[in-house]
């Protein structure tokens, strides 16, 4: 099973962690699984840009990403050449490290 090494985020996983997830399981799937909570505000059907991430390595081993993905993208906070969204991208066999941004675009998050 690949790993995913999750660099530290303030808010999200400050120490930053390591974590294994099949093949075949999108990014933020295996987050959310693994109790980092990323936003998610579409409920992973690529409707939003909250689930953004930059991988920092291993970008290759994902899935090819697909022209709904490269429209959403468009809209994200903080996007570079190497950004994803963690709900399309989907682990292959190969090791992956992402950055979760500092900000994302949802204006309704509220913490109850």
């Amino acid at each position: 099973m690949p790993i995913i090494k999750i660099l530290p985020h303030a808010e999200y996983c400050p120490e930053g962690a390591e974590l294994s997830a099949p093949a075949g399981t999108s990014i933020c799937e295996a987050l959310l699984d693994n109790g980092i909570e990323i936003e998610h505000a579409c409920d992973q059907v690529c409707a939003c840009t909250t689930c953004h991430v930059i991988v920092r390595e291993g970008f290759a081993s994902l899935s090819e990403m697909e022209e709904g993905e490269e429209d959403m993208l468009d809209r994200a906070w903080g996007l570079e050449p190497n950004s994803r969204l963690s709900c399309q991208a989907i682990l292959g066999q190969k090791d992956v490290s992402v950055e979760i941004p500092k900000y994302s675009i949802n204006h309704a998050k509220e913490k109850h």
